[in-house]
């Protein structure tokens, strides 16, 4: 069973608190995204988080604080892995602000990696390989061994993971402006 980590415990400085508190289409976006982990198949679902309260209750989903979210990306990673069951095969790695991100997305996904196991599958977008991804067990390390404000775009590059067409996926949420008008704001 792939698990699932969503990358959710930045500050989200510019959108003016966590993204991952945000309302969308009718629930949070770190709900809508352990949902989607869920619906896909991902077992456990973990949610990496900041210092506030993730509003996960009813969802079989486990957040994990992460005490050093101010170094960036690397550090959530790292939680996220370091909070896997030890018999995990390969874990999707996947954030709150990628609004197109979708079940038969992450069915697509899963079932692309599941062709190749030991390789990486990545969402191909923008001209690049991106998250979500799967990951298995052997870049784990490589994982753990992540720094600052990165992500796992440079493991995904040189292991030449398998690429799934996803153009939508170099849309996300940044800024106010770029949530939907009937977004509830905070």
């Amino acid at each position: 069973m792939t698990a699932a980590i969503i990358l959710a415990a930045g500050e989200g400085r510019r959108m003016g608190g966590p993204k991952a508190l945000l309302p969308y289409e009718g629930e949070t976006l770190l709900h809508r995204a352990a949902r989607t982990a869920l619906e896909a198949g991902c077992s456990p679902v973990i949610a990496v988080v900041g210092d506030w309260n993730p509003g996960l209750e009813g969802v079989e989903v486990l957040p994990v604080l992460n005490p050093v979210a101010t170094e960036g990306m690397a550090s959530s990673i790292r939680t996220g892995i370091a909070a896997l069951p030890l018999k995990i095969p390969a874990v999707l790695l996947l954030t709150v602000d990628q609004p197109a991100v979708d079940t038969s997305l992450l069915r697509r996904l899963l079932a692309l990696a599941a062709t190749d196991p030991d390789r990486p599958a990545a969402c191909a977008y923008a001209g690049t390989l991106g998250i979500p991804a799967v990951l298995p067990r052997r870049c784990f390390p490589d994982l753990l061994a992540l720094r600052g404000d990165v992500g796992a775009k440079a493991i995904l590059l040189r292991e030449a993971a398998q690429g799934l067409p996803f153009s939508e996926g170099a849309r996300d949420l940044d800024f106010p402006e770029d949530l939907p008008p009937d977004s509830i704001r905070r």
